[in-house]
């Protein structure tokens, strides 16, 4: 009788230690709406440049494009932050009658490691398109390399559609 109490009192505090994903929640959502704001501002000094002609074409479009990625490494945050939320506490209630997209709805822990992974992937082409425009190659051997990181890109990115 007194090791079911004491047992029932454990599984309660174990049960509930659940909620600490909480902070993980909180604290990616609000680096999400950081990044948005950040990506914001730098369209806004892109604009600005643009108008005033500051900068070439190639660093706009640098100033842009990292925007760009900012805005999705913030979407990896709310996918993770979302995601963790439906998992670990509770499923979100008003998304179920919500007309938009059940992108952000989570099922399992593999669903939300694949969308992440594939937001990521996006990232680092982002990225790469980002270096491709400020760099110039200066010997075949370079061109080369750049030529075998598209590829590479280009091979991960088409098995991830072809997964779907």
């Amino acid at each position: 009788m007194k090791g079911n109490k004491i047992e029932g009192i454990f599984e309660s505090i174990l049960w509930k230690s659940r909620l600490l994903t909480l902070l993980a929640v909180v604290f990616a959502i609000f680096g999400a709406f950081i990044l948005f704001v950040i990506g914001s501002f730098d369209i806004l000094k892109a604009a600005l440049y643009a108008l005033h002609r500051e900068q070439t074409h190639a660093e706009l479009l640098g100033l842009l494009i990292g925007a760009v990625d900012l805005y999705l490494i913030a979407i990896v945050l709310l996918l993770f932050g979302f995601g963790v939320y439906e998992l670990f506490v509770s499923k979100i209630d008003i998304a179920k009658y919500s007309d938009t997209s059940n992108i952000l709805e989570i099922k399992s822990l593999d669903q939300l490691k694949n969308k992440l992974m594939k937001v990521i992937i996006m990232v680092l082409i982002v990225g790469l398109f980002k270096k491709a425009i400020l760099i110039s190659p200066k010997t075949s051997f370079e061109v080369m390399l750049f030529a075998v990181a598209i590829l590479a890109l280009s091979v991960g990115f088409y098995f991830l559609q072809k997964e779907g």
